[in-house]
């Protein structure tokens, strides 16, 4: 039985992670704060180790108390939005390069490490021609999140000493995700809010592709490779529209193109609400960098061609799975309030 250990197994991916490495037959341990949520980590077969980011030491004593190493260490820790931007470079580089050096304190270094990134490390595409996103472009991240993710990388591949894989992953969506759901809920409610009039191309991955990914790629994948995990084709923003609104059953809905301004302007005040009162806001000025992008197109030919994998799960069926999971969810808290 291979053993692996995933680190930041609370949220929305974690839980998928974890799911599939119990169906694969692996020996499970799950890595997480002691503040964080269990909801979806409730099988009994779960191991579980509770860490301390900001303390290496501590970080240390709980993998020192553990006998043996694991196989493989899939690192999805991370933070996508915060109330304050310093807080991306702790929570994306500084926890990774302290809990990169507690593994080797403590003789804890798997056969593969792999690393949960982001197409946003990459920076803007070419929004002329809208040539897709390659892995071997130079990075130039335009965002204080992209730039995290992108210091971190350069981390694991000339100073970590760790086997590591890098996935940069697009737009990851299924159930249980939130920043997605809040496009669902408004489409449910007939109405689509578009940002900015120039034509934007769109790519995904439903949760549950990118998850056998993870296992493929520690299972076939060489180590010191960086890999884009996508859909291998590409969407507009229309295309997206109308697939959720036909699986949402709404015939009618109002297409709202905000100007990028608007959206600034918004985002701002969303950032100043969020900061102060401590909880950070899905809008705010480096979602605001994303937002505003208009090439996310991506070549997916190293994954297919390292380790075999294609996203079987393409957006119409995607968004079906998570529409029925979003009714099903709309219908439970209905009937708990009755």
């Amino acid at each position: 039985m291979k053993s692996v250990l995933i680190v930041g197994a609370g949220g929305f991916i974690g839980g998928f992670i974890a799911k599939r490495a119990l169906e694969l037959g692996y020996d499970t341990t799950v890595g997480v704060r002691k503040s964080t949520s269990r909801r979806y980590l409730s099988d009994e077969r779960l191991k579980f180790l509770e860490f301390d980011y900001d303390d290496s030491e501590a970080m240390e004593a709980v993998l020192g108390s553990v006998s043996a190493k694991w196989d493989y260490i899939i690192y999805n820790l991370g933070a996508t939005k915060c109330t304050n931007f310093l807080d991306f470079n702790r929570i994306n580089f500084q926890y990774l390069r302290s809990f990169g050096e507690a593994l080797k304190a403590t003789g804890k270094v798997p056969e593969k490490f792999l690393f949960a990134s982001s197409l946003s490390a990459a920076g803007p595409g070419d929004e002329k021609t809208y040539a897709p996103i390659k892995e071997s472009d130079y990075p130039c991240p335009n965002t204080r999140y992209g730039l995290s993710k992108i210091k971190a990388e350069q981390w694991l591949e000339t100073q970590s000493g760790l086997p590591w894989i890098i996935f940069r992953t697009t737009g990851v969506y299924g159930p249980h995700e939130e920043d997605y759901l809040m496009m669902i809920k408004s489409i449910d409610r007939h109405f689509d809010f578009g940002v900015g009039y120039r034509k934007q191309m769109l790519t995904f991955i439903y949760v549950e592709d990118l998850v056998d990914a993870m296992f493929m790629a520690l299972e076939k994948a060489p180590i010191k490779h960086r890999y884009n995990i996508a859909e291998s084709r590409s969407y507009t923003q229309k295309e997206f529209r109308e697939i959720v609104a036909r699986k949402l059953g709404r015939s009618f809905v109002v297409p709202i193109r905000v100007p990028l301004w608007g959206l600034k302007l918004v985002s701002y005040i969303a950032q100043q609400v969020g900061a102060f009162s401590g909880k950070p806001s899905t809008l705010n000025l480096d979602k605001y960098n994303i937002m505003k992008q208009r090439n996310w197109n991506c070549t997916t030919d190293a994954a297919a061609a390292d380790f075999g994998f294609t996203a079987s799960t393409d957006l119409d069926a995607g968004i079906e799975k998570t529409v029925r999971a979003y009714r099903e969810q709309k219908l439970a808290a209905k009937q708990k309030s009755e």
